[in-house]
Order: structure tokens, then C-alpha cells, then sequence
């Protein structure tokens, strides 16, 4: 992969006319991958956080001469020290979350996965209240993220679903977000995509997406969880 093959987040943001002056990424595994790829390169101050080393090295590789990019080598988690984590493919996770998605679409068994040691960090210790947009991806933990949280961004992104997957703090997430004034704008196949009120209006297509988004959702769900009924 030699450049953005995530580039739908950013050209949503954008077609509403909202240019953050400060993003940040929790969670970024492959650059290439990011959903703040085009602000790094377009020069916007950015925030990454990835605590797994071969993708910290990704990282370094496409992005080390940024000036506008800062790099946190850690977990975000809810206290400072360190942390277990699990590597499965794409996926990088606390190993006591109750759920991830690795392990509840693709079974993984965490004894048979890769583990390492990384720096745990509580996301108040590099949030400076100044973050305007931020996408988290951190495979089950985005509530650590959200509930020290500084910042009250614009636009708030979280992994929160896929395929039979379903964040295990999604009721947290929910009720943090209605306490703090966020809407729901939009869904894919795996993210949440919060707006702060009157900051971005809500239009009427907007809710008829969304409507038809969960609805496909909830198909897709109850086939998978199906066909794996019938499997078993």
C-alpha cells in the first residue's frame, strides 16, 4: 500500500465545510489505513497513538519527518503503568476486555496469540483540551479514551461495531455522549461518527442514511449470528 486507502471519513468531514486545526488518532495500525491520513499530509497538527511496535515502526517510517505529527508509543487505558496486550492480524487488544473484535468474530484464542508489555497511559496525560476532531479504533477500549478525555471535540469517531461484534462499553459511550451534547451523524461497517451539537447540522438525508444503516446493520448481524448457529 502506497497511500490513502481510507480516505471516505475524511471527505464526509470535509463536505460539511468543518477543517479541524487539530486532529488526533487512537488506534492507528497501518498508516495507510488512517483516518486522519489526509490531515497529516496536508499539514494539519495531528495526534497518533499506537502502542504496537510494528506499527509504531509503519508509523515512523511513512510519518517520523512530520513536524506537524506527534507520536504517543502507548496504550490509553484507565491508569498509568503498563498493560498486556494481544496481537491477532490487524487487531491489537487489552487482553482482560471482556470483549474485541477478534475475539468475538474471528474466536481468537488469546493463549495462542501474540502478547507483548506496552506503556499504559490515561489519554488526560497528552490531552490538552485543544483536540478538535478524533477517530479511536482501539479494538474494545474506546471508553478509556472517551471518559479521560479532555478535549470536546467537533467530531468524535469510535469503533463500536462489525460483524456479530459489539463494543462492550456501548451503553458508557452512549450515555457520555448524550451528557456531552453529541449527536449521532453517521455509521459504517464498524464506526460511530458523533457531531457536537450546533456545531454540524443534522439533516433529514442524514437521519434517513443512518436509519437505513442500522437497519443493514441489523441484517447482516442476525445472518452472521445465524450462520454460526448453524455451523456449530
Amino acid at each position: 500500500m502506497d497511500e490513502n486507502c481510507n480516505i471516505k471519513f475524511y471527505e464526509k468531514v470535509k463536505g460539511r465545510g468543518f477543517s479541524p486545526t487539530y486532529v488526533a488518532e487512537v488506534g492507528v495500525w497501518h498508516p495507510n489505513t488512517s483516518n486522519v491520513y489526509s490531515y497529516i499530509q496536508s499539514g494539519t497538527k495531528t495526534m497518533l497513538v499506537e502502542p504496537d511496535p510494528k506499527s509504531i515502526l509503519l508509523i515512523k517510517k511513512k510519518w517520523g519527518e512530520k513536524s506537524n505529527v506527534q507520536l504517543h508509543e502507548a496504550a490509553i487505558c484507565d491508569f498509568n503503568g503498563e498493560i498486556e496486550l494481544c496481537q491477532r492480524d490487524s487487531s491489537t487488544f487489552v487482553s482482560s476486555l471482556p470483549s474485541s473484535p477478534a475475539l468475538v468474530n474471528d474466536n481468537c484464542n488469546i493463549q495462542e496469540s501474540e502478547s507483548f508489555m506496552a506503556k499504559a497511559l490515561k489519554f488526560s496525560e497528552i490531552d490538552d483540551g485543544t483536540i478538535e476532531l478524533i477517530s479511536i479504533d482501539t479494538e474494545g477500549s474506546e471508553w478509556f479514551v472517551i471518559k479521560n478525555m479532555i478535549s470536546r471535540p467537533v467530531i468524535i469517531s469510535i469503533e463500536t461495531h462489525g460483524g456479530i461484534y459489539v463494543n462492550p462499553y456501548i451503553k458508557e459511550l452512549k450515555a457520555w455522549m448524550q451528557d456531552n451534547s453529541y449527536e449521532l451523524w453517521f455509521k459504517d461497517k464498524s464506526d460511530s461518527v458523533y457531531v457536537l451539537k450546533n456545531k454540524n447540522t443534522i439533516t433529514l438525508l442524514d437521519r434517513l442514511y443512518l436509519f437505513g444503516m442500522n437497519l443493514l446493520i441489523t441484517l447482516k448481524v442476525t445472518r452472521k449470528k445465524i450462520k454460526k448457529i448453524i455451523v456449530q
